[in-house]
Parts: C-alpha cells; sequence; structure tokens
C-alpha cells in the first residue's frame, strides 16, 4: 500500500513556517475550534416616547409615582422613628409592675355582723394582688378565651382583629370605630392605666376621671396603641396579664378578679372553678350588666357562653365544658344578701364619711347586725304582703328590731327587702306618730307620782287654743267612758285622757320627756301633742320604746360597734351609741310597761301575742289612717313597725291594731324562735289614786253647739290627732 504522504507536495503555506518538533508531530492534530465572536456590547436602541396626549399623561403619572415613592418613604422613616422616640418616652415613664397592681381611686368597706361574719360590702373592694401564676389556670384561660385568644402571639396590636371589628361594626350597620373595637389586652390595660396618668381628685371628680380615660377618639386609640407597644417592651406577658387581672372593674364595687371571686362566691381567685371562672370572665364585657347580683340567670348564660368558648380553643375538654354547663356557678349567701340592704346603707350614713362613704382606705366594721333576726324581719315582711295585701297595693312598710340597749340587730326600710341604695323608710321616712307616742304621756305622770290605777275622766272636752279657737278632741266610737284609770285609757288608746294628762302635767314636761327619750324632731306646741301631732322615724320611735324597757333611760340606736383598718388590731373608733341619761325614774318605767303590757293583753295590740309571753306595746294610726304604727317589746327585744304610702295616700281599712301588729306579730315570733321565755321587767300599782282632773268644769263641755262644732275644730286643727280608740278593722286586714 503506498504512502499517499510521500507524493504530495508540501503547501506553499507550509514553507512559511519553522519545521515543527517530531514530537509535535506524533499526534494527529486536531482541527481548531473557531473561536468564538468577542461579545459587544449592544446598545439600546432609545425607546420612542409616545407623543401626543396620552404620552404626557404616562410621563407625569410615572414621574408622580417616583415622587410619592421619595415622599412615602422618608415620611415612614421619620413616622418610624417618632413612634420610636414615643414608645422609649413611654417606656421609661412606666413603673414596677407591682405598683399598678391597686388602681382604686377610693377605699373599701368591708361590714361584719355581730358574730364577726362578713355581710356586705361597700367602696372599691380590693381582694389582694394576684399573678398569673397563682390564679385558678381555670381562671386566666376564661379570661384569654374571652378577651384575646392571640394573646401570647402578638405584639400588643393585633391588626387582624382590629380588622375583624371593623367588618362586624359595618355590617351591623355602625361607623368603623363604634361597637367592637378589636382591642387587645394590652389595649386594655393601657386604658385602664389612664396612659399614665393618674387621679388626682382636686382636679377633677371620679366620675370626669374614668370618662377621660374611657374615651373612644382616634387620638385617644392611638395612643393606647403606642403605650400598648411600650408596655410589650417593658414587661412580660404575664405581667401585663397581672396588672389586668388586678385592675379591672367587675360590678358591685370589685376591683380585679380577687375582689371579684371573694365577693360573689366567697372564695379566692386561686380555687374558682371552671363555671365560676367563665362567670367572672364573664363580667369584663358589660361588669353591672352581667354582674349576677343584679341578675343570676343572665350571668349564668354569658357564663356559658365563655365555657364553649373554651372548649373550642382546648382550655376545657368536652367533659369538663358539659360539667360547667350543667352546673353553674351560684352566688356566695353575702352575695345574695346584695352588700346588705337597709342595715348597710344606714350604718355607712351613720359613720363618719372619711371612713365610710369617701374613704380611700381600706375600712373594716364590726356591727350590731344579727342576720338570723334580718331573715325573720324579711321573711315576715313578704309574708304579710303576699298574704293580707292586695295584689297591685302600693303601700309600703318598714322594720326595726333592737335591743333594749340601742343595738339595732336588723332593719327594714320597704317592701323590697334585698336591695342597697334604696329610699329607707326606718331611718328617712319622717311621719307622725298617731297614739303611739301617748306612752310618753303616761311616762310623765308616773315620773310624778301618779299610778297605773289613778282614774281620769273621760267626758266631752273643748280647749281653746289661741290664734286657733275652741278644740275638742274626741274618741274613736264618739262615746264617752266616764271616770277610767290610766291603764284603761293607754290600753283602749282614749284620746281624751290622753290630752287631759297631758294638759295637767304640762305640756313642756311631756314634750321634754319624749325628747329625751329620743324624739328629736319637733315636737308639737299645741294640745295635740299627746295624740301624737308631731312627726318622727321609726327608727327614734323604737330607740325611745327601747328606753322605756330598760328602765327609763335614754337610747341611741347604734350599728356600729369597731372601726379599723385593714390589717391593723387596735380599733380607730367604738360604739357610737348606748345608753344615755335616765330620763325617768325606773320604777315609773316599769309601770309604765305593765300600763304596756295591758295595751297587748286586753287592749287594741291584742292581734301582736304570739308564743304565750308577755309582750307590751302601743298601737298609733294618724289622721285619716295616713300612717299606721306598732311599736312594742318582749323583755328581750324591741320592735317597730310603720305602714303607710310614700305619697300620704290614707291607708283603707288600716289601723295601727291592724296590719302593723301582724307583721309586728310575724318578726317577732320568728325572732323568738328558741328563746327561753322570760317575764317583762314590770311592776304592778300598789296603791289606788286619782289625777285631778285638768277640766275643773271649764275646759269641759259637751252638746249644744259644742257637738256640732267638734268635727268642724278637728279639721281645723289639722293631721296627728288619733281617729280615737283603735280597733280591728272589721276587714280581714287587707289594704284595699
Amino acid at each position: 500500500m503506498s504512502d499517499s504522504r510521500k507524493g504530495r507536495r508540501p503547501l506553499v503555506a507550509d514553507k512559511r513556517y519553522a519545521a515543527q518538533p517530531k514530537k509535535a508531530r506524533k499526534t494527529k492534530a486536531k482541527p481548531k475550534a473557531k473561536p468564538k465572536p468577542r461579545k459587544t456590547a449592544r446598545r439600546k436602541a432609545p425607546t420612542r416616547r409616545r407623543g401626543g396626549i396620552i404620552g404626557l399623561i404616562q410621563r407625569l403619572f410615572a414621574w408622580l409615582l417616583r415622587l410619592i415613592w421619595r415622599v412615602v418613604w422618608r415620611v415612614g422613616a421619620v413616622a418610624c422613628l417618632m413612634l420610636g422616640l414615643i414608645v422609649g418616652y413611654y417606656y421609661t415613664t412606666l413603673p414596677d409592675v407591682t405598683e399598678l397592681l391597686d388602681g382604686r381611686a377610693r377605699g373599701s368597706v368591708t361590714l361584719l355582723d355581730d358574730s364577726g361574719q362578713v355581710f356586705a360590702w361597700r367602696g372599691d373592694q380590693f381582694g389582694g394582688a394576684i399573678t398569673a401564676d397563682t390564679v385558678s389556670p381555670h381562671l386566666r384561660n376564661a379570661i384569654i378565651a374571652t378577651e384575646d385568644k392571640r394573646f401570647y402571639r402578638h405584639f400588643g396590636l393585633s391588626p387582624r382583629g382590629i380588622a375583624s371589628a371593623v367588618r362586624i361594626n359595618l355590617s351591623e350597620g355602625r361607623g368603623p370605630l363604634s361597637g367592637h373595637g378589636g382591642s387587645t389586652i394590652t389595649q386594655q390595660v393601657a386604658k385602664l392605666l389612664c396612659l399614665g396618668v393618674p387621679y388626682d381628685p382636686t382636679v377633677q371628680t371620679e366620675a370626669e376621671y374614668e370618662t377621660e380615660c374611657r374615651r373612644g377618639t382616634i387620638k385617644r386609640k392611638a395612643s393606647e396603641a403606642v403605650y400598648a407597644l411600650a408596655m410589650e417592651a417593658k414587661y412580660s406577658k404575664d405581667e401585663i396579664l397581672t396588672i389586668y387581672m388586678n385592675r379591672a372593674f367587675l360590678g358591685a364595687g370589685a376591683r380585679g378578679f380577687e375582689a371579684a371571686s371573694q365577693r360573689y362566691f366567697g372564695k379566692s381567685a386561686a380555687n374558682v372553678t371552671p363555671a365560676e371562672s367563665a362567670m367572672l370572665a364573664g363580667l369584663l364585657v358589660a361588669p353591672t350588666r352581667f354582674a349576677p347580683t343584679n341578675d343570676l340567670t343572665r350571668s349564668q348564660n354569658r357564663a356559658a357562653t365563655i365555657v364553649r368558648l373554651m372548649n373550642e380553643q382546648g382550655y376545657l375538654s368536652d367533659a369538663e365544658a358539659r360539667s360547667a354547663q350543667n352546673n353553674p356557678a351560684e352566688l356566695s349567701e353575702a352575695a345574695e344578701a346584695r352588700a346588705g340592704g337597709y342595715f348597710a346603707d344606714w350604718v355607712m350614713s351613720s359613720g363618719p364619711e372619711f371612713f365610710t362613704r369617701k374613704t380611700t382606705e381600706d375600712v373594716i366594721i364590726k356591727t350590731t347586725l344579727d342576720q338570723r333576726i334580718q331573715r325573720a324581719a324579711d321573711e315576715a315582711m313578704q309574708w304579710v304582703f303576699e298574704n293580707k295585701i292586695r295584689d297591685g297595693s302600693k303601700a309600703q312598710a318598714a322594720i326595726v328590731v333592737m335591743s333594749a340597749d340601742g343595738a339595732v340587730r336588723a332593719m327594714v326600710g320597704g317592701r323590697k327587702t334585698k336591695v342597697a341604695g334604696a329610699f329607707n323608710r326606718a331611718v328617712q321616712a319622717k311621719r307622725q306618730t298617731g297614739s303611739a307616742f301617748k306612752p310618753f304621756v303616761y311616762a310623765a305622770a308616773l315620773d310624778l307620782g301618779y299610778s297605773p290605777n289613778d282614774t281620769v275622766t273621760d267626758e266631752p272636752l273643748t280647749i281653746n287654743i289661741p290664734g286657733s279657737g275652741p278644740w275638742s278632741p274626741r274618741n274613736y266610737t264618739n262615746r264617752f267612758y266616764g271616770k277610767v284609770s290610766l291603764t284603761r285609757a293607754l290600753a283602749d288608746s282614749l284620746n281624751i285622757p290622753a290630752v287631759k294628762v297631758s294638759e295637767f302635767v304640762g305640756r313642756d314636761l311631756v314634750r321634754q320627756v319624749a325628747s329625751d327619750f329620743g324624739l328629736e324632731s319637733d315636737l308639737a306646741a299645741g294640745p295635740a301633742l299627746a295624740l301624737g301631732a308631731s312627726e318622727s322615724t321609726l327608727i327614734e320611735m323604737t330607740g325611745a320604746y327601747a328606753g322605756i324597757l330598760n328602765g327609763g333611760s335614754s337610747v341611741e340606736p347604734y350599728g356600729l360597734v369597731e372601726l379599723r383598718l385593714m390589717g391593723e388590731d387596735e380599733p380607730l373608733m367604738g360604739t357610737g351609741g348606748g345608753i344615755g341619761e335616765r330620763v325617768v325614774q325606773e320604777p315609773a318605767a316599769r309601770q309604765l310597761i305593765y300600763m304596756m303590757e295591758k295595751v297587748v293583753s286586753e287592749g287594741t295590740g291584742a292581734r301582736a301575742q304570739f308564743g304565750g309571753r308577755q309582750l307590751a306595746g302601743k298601737t298609733g294610726t294618724t289622721q285619716a289612717a295616713r300612717d299606721a304604727w306598732f311599736v312594742g317589746f318582749s323583755a328581750d327585744y324591741v320592735a317597730g313597725v310603720w305602714m303607710g304610702y310614700d305619697d300620704n295616700t290614707p291607708l283603707t281599712g288600716v289601723t295601727g291594731a291592724g296590719l302593723p301588729a301582724d307583721i309586728w306579730r310575724e318578726t317577732m315570733s320568728r325572732v323568738h324562735e328558741g328563746v327561753p321565755l322570760k317575764p317583762l321587767p314590770m311592776m304592778s300599782p300598789s296603791q289606788a289614786g286619782e289625777v285631778r282632773d285638768p277640766s275643773g268644769g271649764q275646759q269641759g263641755g259637751g252638746g249644744g253647739a259644742v257637738g256640732i262644732l267638734e268635727g268642724l275644730l278637728r279639721d281645723i286643727l289639722g293631721g296627728g290627732t288619733d281617729s280615737g280608740r283603735e280597733r280591728q278593722p272589721n276587714v280581714s286586714g287587707s289594704d284595699r
């Protein structure tokens, strides 16, 4: 095979280069790859700008976008800087957590009964500091589930919650910021702290301060948001929750969940059940509306909703949720009493203002209240009005029960017994006393040495009153009974003998005796004084009768036994009442008790009898039966009952011997359950005598013109004269 290379002539081009080494020629040379053309930067062809109006608009729009972007990021940077400075400022002003737990503007008053048990609260109650770690986990979870389920995940603000609130508000036809607020717990704490502005009573009232703190303007909302960011930077989540749980208002004067738990359930917030926790958490949305003391059913329904939320968010198992739903929370006994009713109101009004109504301290007051006796009075009032008063009647009644030394054991100021802050007819209503005043007339006579067996003539009587003319009192029966003993005159509530005795011993002396026994109201100046023309309160009348029972010494009714600051053992003040100076001699008081016992055993007060006990008292009915009274006592307790209308409408078919005596009997029979029988400290008369007849033939008169003018003179003299002998009404005792 011939070598083709041998015969090939070299290319002319080969001769240009030197011969290559043999080594290089051993391998066949690979054809060289064509060099890649070097990339050169291609110039972008200039974009043609659209001409005309459209092009102008496009260029203007692009320029505006660039301008806005430059402005926005600069403004945003400045805003972030300012926000950081404001947050930093608030951060520096925030105190330690412990200083923010008690946010009350005023103190609290805890009222104890005579055995030392809490029966009422007043003011802003703070049960003590609690933390997110010390409260019941159920309560902590109920708060989170109700108020802010993303509390532990957000930075103090919840954009999702705000957007949701705005959407709901708009869908319900309100403004975007009206109604649901979408506030986090942190923002609510900012509001509770009023952005760090403390309350100053010298600048504004507490109500004005609260209104300022709760303003819902956009500016205020923005400030709360910034303050919330500062708190998130300063405090931990648990610390923020702790502030919230201690400062939240939860109705009935309770500040914080510890106070609310004590007030409603009588236990610490560390021990509340899921059902109780749900009820407490449900108060946050509307404390007054959902307070269980106002409407327990409504509060339980709200709690059921909270339980469902806790179950949905995994805080309660299905079994726990069913148990809480089937066993709703119930109020403690003290909470059911609705903060102590009329008695607590009276103690608060009678104590020093700076330690009661306007206290800035936490005060504990021990009182004379006997809760067993209070229940007896409440039940008696309800029983009589349910069984003996017609439906729809607007008649009112009041009851006071006290010991012989003036210690008030129970008080009912109206038909609605479990109320607070209501008009208290036992203390605030001044009403004419009628024949209930007559014991003080006879007390004056007995103190002068006269006997219950002394006699006075019951006969027509006319007294000339300067400036008014002749006045002729009359008895209920329009009959005259001749010579009667003082005992019978009081037992049958005869008017003419009472007026004669009063005129004989002197009106000034009668007025002085009544005033010394505690009837502080202005007493009538005319002869109608003897028939109860003067006005008095029920508590004054009951206190005056207590003076008769204790042997003739005056009594100042009292309810406060001891006042001290919480946490201190030494009292700041003690009893503000009790037995005072002697008014009549003890024998006179004992003989008067004998006469008053005959009122119940033989006279107008017969309906007050019960249980075979010795009882004493006096009925009273004023002009046109506008007021009806029964005041009396056993050896152990004194009780007074008033009945009438608030607008002075006359009672129909009611006298002191009727419904008031019924209420008195129902009250005292319950009060004396289990109390041993004890005789009254009375003294029977030892000798007979005769009271000189004050008429002397000069003031007496009757028949003819006197008889015709008798009714006219009674009207001219006005109310306050008793209608005469008081009898049980012909009707069954119902107010018609």
